[in-house]
């Protein structure tokens, strides 16, 4: 098939990729402009290392935009992870239209942090949906979805790289398929059903110690990589990554949550509601990530 593929970084790459491995023809790439300072896109230069031609403009609602998706004459546009707003004048254009790929179950979790959020609510389960993008926000019909288990320590790089990643390329695939054979269904989502949150950033990634301990762990695990979940430690805005969820019962002593309990050659351990947190991996503002005990020592962290 002929088809364009309209996205960005990494997963945007790996979509390009695996649409030419099999020997379809990408006519086309849709990728934001680039930053002044930022990284090159992965998608635009995969794109241009293949030859394959690349067209970056700044809103896709304009003329010039959907001029050249035409002028490609595709069979059907690809959206893999998309940050732009498309409206239908532009996805309506391909021969069979235009599939997107969003990583949650929808009606659940739509929005750009969809992934952060369900392991952030201690979700068992996660997955990936193809759909049709309309003028709503991840409110198009669902033309396949993919589940997959959240495991209890799983982290959101984890979750994202080991699973939804892979996951969702290969769905891309097989759904490209179905639409343009004409065998796909397209199911409304339940709006009864439906959830929406925000981007998950620095004040949704503030840890409360006083949160039961669950909680906390798994705040830090929708955290990491990133935005990664942060605290002050001895006065220092400090982001913590890699840990282990201590459960208790009951406690001897005084138990104040966010209070030091521990310091290792190792880690870190911080008391919660219901448990403790032992932090293996911190970045301190300023600095890079670091064995959390490490940094203890050298500032003088010790047990309250």
């Amino acid at each position: 098939m002929k088809i364009a593929i309209i996205g960005q970084q990494d997963f945007g790459k790996a979509a390009l990729e695996a649409f030419l491995a099999r020997g379809d023809e990408v006519a086309g790439v849709f990728c934001q402009p680039d930053k002044e300072g930022a990284k090159p896109d992965a998608l635009r230069e995969a794109a241009a290392q293949r030859n394959v031609p690349v067209f970056q403009f700044k809103g896709l609602r304009s003329a010039p935009a959907q001029d050249a998706l035409r002028a490609l004459n595709v069979d059907l546009g690809v959206m893999a992870y998309v940050l732009q707003f498309a409206p239908q004048e532009f996805v309506n254009i391909p021969r069979h239209g235009t599939i997107q790929y969003h990583p949650s179950l929808l009606p659940l979790h739509r929005g750009p942090s969809s992934i952060n959020w369900p392991i952030s609510l201690g979700a068992k389960e996660t997955g990936l949906t193809i759909f049709r993008p309309t003028d709503g926000l991840d409110e198009g019909p669902v033309i396949l979805q993919k589940s997959c288990a959240i495991g209890p320590d799983e982290t959101l790089g984890e979750v994202y790289f080991n699973k939804l990643f892979p996951m969702g390329v290969a769905a891309l695939l097989e759904a490209a398929d179905l639409v343009v054979a004409g065998k796909h269904t397209e199911t409304v989502q339940d709006e009864s059903k439906a959830t929406y949150e925000g981007w998950f950033q620095e004040e949704e990634s503030r840890i409360n110690w006083a949160n039961h301990v669950d909680v906390v762990y798994n705040l830090i695990r929708a955290c990491n990589p990133a935005p990664g979940a942060w605290t002050m430690l001895g006065g220092v805005k400090t982001w913590i990554y890699d840990c282990r969820k201590i459960t208790m019962g009951k406690f001897t002593g005084a138990h104040k949550p966010g209070d030091i309990h521990a310091v290792s050659d190792t880690s870190l351990t911080i008391k919660a509601q219901g448990g403790m947190i032992e932090v293996l991996k911190l970045r301190a503002e300023g600095g890079k990530k670091m064995n959390a005990g490490e940094w203890a020592r050298a500032n003088r962290i010790t047990p309250a």
